[in-house]
């Protein structure tokens, strides 16, 4: 993977295209069976019977998988969806409810259910298992996501197996939408793994009635080969996956998803073999903030700037100044993750503002000399500082 970059790109920025002139063969052999720290995301089906009960048999292959790769020195961190079905199971419900208090109960019934199913098979191999119950917006507030991340990074250190589950009990949306991918995705820019694996029920990323090998971009093309609908069991999909990929693919990190049905499918990815559809990895790694700014954080507002301030941001690298901004969209508070948008509403940056929403309201157009007379004081210049600011 080069590290090159092209002299007229942005030096504050992370080069977030991915290298086309990799092959499938190359990430495979240089990324993935060198990977040493990875993120492992399982859905419903994978360990789940069609009735929805927990598949002890299916249970028990993955954990020889995953114990097998952490024999060989890999750190693994393990996102297990099935907590509803395993619900759903012990209730007796014979389909997946469809109220959230209903899919709520279910969850907090076979969370407890699916932990001591891990938990009874991983001390059988001398593993120590922990569970870490996340939801999408515990990524979104700074202290909480370094807490998680150090938590995780001390868990590895005891030598111990996280298994992360979105908390269904608490989460609104994200138990609609198939969080869970989304949630390894996020946990895997966390740690900064070098590998994020999807085991699913099927072979990978179809197109024409065969698996596509490789992946450079999830554009519009690729999200359209995810079809419609989701598991029977579970609420994630296709398109969930190949949003996740994306998300890792823009921070430098490969992805694949592949078949749990196809035996080994864990220990032969590791070793180099051509299964399942590659994610290739920007050529450049984000930094562990610009993770959090870029690709953790949600915004809580737009902030509309003129062409000449795109230009610079985009080209440049330049800090966001008041001259540029045209509008302000939303409410929010000083330190706010926002979205830089230019005149045709595509995001140019997204970043933290130095200015309340009514602040920069007072401020915009204005040049930095005028910042104080219209506030009171000038706290800052830059309305968003390169520092602080992801582009994309």
């Amino acid at each position: 993977m080069t590290n090159a970059r092209p002299t007229d790109r942005n030096p504050w920025a992370p080069d977030t295209v991915a290298d086309r002139t990799m092959p499938s063969s190359q990430v495979r052999q240089n990324v993935i069976a060198k990977a040493r720290k990875i993120v492992v995301k399982v859905g419903t089906h994978t360990i789940c019977s069609p009735d929805g009960g927990l598949d002890r048999l299916a249970v028990l292959e993955l954990a020889g998988q995953v114990f097998s790769a952490m024999r060989r020195g890999v750190s693994v961190t393990l996102v297990a969806s099935g907590a509803i079905g395993a619900g759903r199971s012990e209730l007796g419900l014979r389909a997946r409810p469809t109220t959230l208090p209903k899919l709520q109960a279910a969850a907090a019934v076979g969370q407890g259910q699916l932990m001591r199913e891990f938990h009874d098979v991983f001390q059988h191999m001398g593993v120590r298992v922990a569970q870490v119950l996340l939801t999408r917006d515990d990524f979104e507030h700074r202290t909480r996501y370094l807490n998680i991340r150090n938590t995780l990074r001390a868990l590895e250190e005891f030598g111990a197996l996280p298994i992360i589950n979105e908390n269904d009990t608490v989460a609104v949306d994200e138990i609609r939408y198939g969080d869970n991918d989304m949630i390894a995705a996020l946990v895997a820019n966390m740690l900064q793994v070098d590998l994020l694996v999807f085991l699913t029920t099927v072979d990978g990323l179809m197109k024409a009635g065969q698996v596509l090998d490789v992946v450079h971009e999830v554009d519009d093309e690729v999200l359209a080969l995810a079809g419609e609908g989701r598991s029977r069991l579970g609420s994630g999909g296709m398109a969930s996956k190949l949003a996740a990929a994306g998300v890792v693919m823009r921070a430098g990190e490969a992805a694949v998803i592949a078949s749990s049905r196809q035996k080994g499918v864990l220990d032969r990815l590791l070793a180099g073999e051509k299964l399942g559809t590659v994610f290739v990895p920007a050529r450049r790694k984000m930094s562990s903030r610009r993770r959090w700014i870029g690709l953790a954080s949600r915004p809580a507002g737009k902030v509309l700037v003129d062409d000449g301030a795109a230009a610079a941001l985009r080209e440049k690298g330049k800090s966001l100044l008041p001259s540029g901004v045209r509008a302000v969209l939303g409410e929010f508070e000083k330190g706010a993750t926002v979205s830089v948008i230019d005149s045709s509403g595509r995001q140019v940056a997204r970043g933290l503002t130095n200015y309340s929403s009514q602040q920069l309201d007072r401020i915009k157009g204005l040049k930095t000399s005028q910042i104080a007379a219209a506030l009171g004081d000038k706290p800052y210049d830059e309305v968003v500082h390169r520092n602080n600011m992801t582009l994309g």
